[in-house]
């Protein structure tokens, strides 16, 4: 007998549904027979939404939302959620600390512990806790106490939080930091504000990491994106390097990574790579690593449901390329997840 004929049945219920993340998390989890998949977003357009029956549709608001999580918890008890996988950032801290509440609910949340939340995203505690680990880019805040110069330029200044590119920008010269010290946002708590970083040369790359419940890494997947539209990777590869598993492992072992993650390196000027950011959720291009051969949606629900991972998940060198596609609807679909 398959090993889903033996699995119990268990409802996931899924974030994000418009985002490429979830919608990778989706198409890899309705391979399992097992599964009854839920989709939820903010926007009833979001095209994840249609990948399941419209029984399955939910909206969500969104994670940054006062009520979001309390919310959300409501909409897992009407349709029997057993299982949430978030995939947008802004939904993280807030389900974070409504976790004893979902799991009262018998609720289990796809998130690592909250430790390993706080380091992943800030970037500046990250380069703190993985410096002597793995090799880190120079990194300080932007506030007074910083020396421009001291730096060689040019130099990084991004947001201590969020994700992709937003808010990053380029500093050439000392005088061009000192004006960026007079206008720079004033800190608004632990995370709060910008830093300074080191300028990484060299090619990029995101390493998709497995870890059990536990924490012990079962799997790291390098891709390059070779090419990139709207801060989205339109085209990529996995490729086997060793290093580049290896600083994706440590890194995650360092910060407490559960489950999915994502680390982002960069090369140096001497071709070494440098850790960026981690992304402690599902990523943009997860259907290239579950294509290469290891599938960590799966995977990672196996670990949710008590099944032990193989000691070490192997993959294989793939190529992608991404298309837009269509899926046609009676308006009347649209609506009805409106209602």
């Amino acid at each position: 007998m398959p090993d889903d004929a033996r699995r119990p049945g268990i409802s996931v219920l899924v974030t994000g549904a418009g985002g490429p993340a979830a919608i990778a998390v989706i198409k890899s989890l309705r391979a399992d027979p097992s599964v009854r998949l839920i989709a939820a977003d903010m926007d009833c357009w979001a095209a994840g939404l249609y990948l399941v029956p419209a029984a399955d549709r939910v909206l969500v608001p969104a994670g940054a939302a006062p009520g979001f999580a309390r919310d959300l918890l409501a909409r897992c008890a009407e349709l029997r959620a057993d299982v949430v996988i978030p995939t947008v950032d802004a939904e993280l801290l807030p389900l974070a600390a409504a976790r004893p509440a979902f799991a009262r609910a018998g609720v289990a949340l796809m998130l690592p512990p909250e430790r390993a939340l706080s380091l992943t995203l800030d970037k500046l505690a990250l380069a703190r806790a993985c410096a002597g680990a793995v090799r880190v880019p120079r990194t300080e805040p932007l506030d007074e106490r910083l020396d421009p110069g001291s730096w060689t330029y040019p130099v990084i200044v991004k947001p201590r939080t969020g994700s992709g590119s937003r808010g990053i920008t380029a500093i050439v010269s000392a005088d061009e930091m000192k004006a960026a010290l007079t206008t720079a946002p004033i800190e608004t708590g632990p995370s709060g504000g910008y830093l300074v970083q080191e300028f990484l040369p060299g090619e990029e790359y995101s390493i998709d990491v497995l870890a059990d419940a536990d924490g012990r890494v079962v799997a790291g997947v390098p891709r390059v994106r070779a090419r990139v539209d709207s801060g989205v990777s339109v085209a990529g590869r996995t490729l086997h390097d060793p290093e580049l598993e290896r600083i994706g492992a440590t890194v995650a072992t360092a910060v407490g990574i559960t489950f999915i993650a994502n680390v982002q390196v960069r090369r140096d000027h001497d071709g070494c790579p440098a850790l960026l950011e981690v992304n402690p959720r599902p990523p943009g291009s997860l259907s290239l690593t579950v294509a290469s051969g290891v599938d960590m949606p799966r995977l990672a629900l196996d670990a949710m449901r008590g099944c032990p991972l193989p000691v070490h998940a192997e993959f294989c060198e793939k190529a992608m390329v991404r298309f837009l596609d269509e899926r046609f609807l009676d308006l009347s679909e649209i609506t009805g997840v409106a209602a």
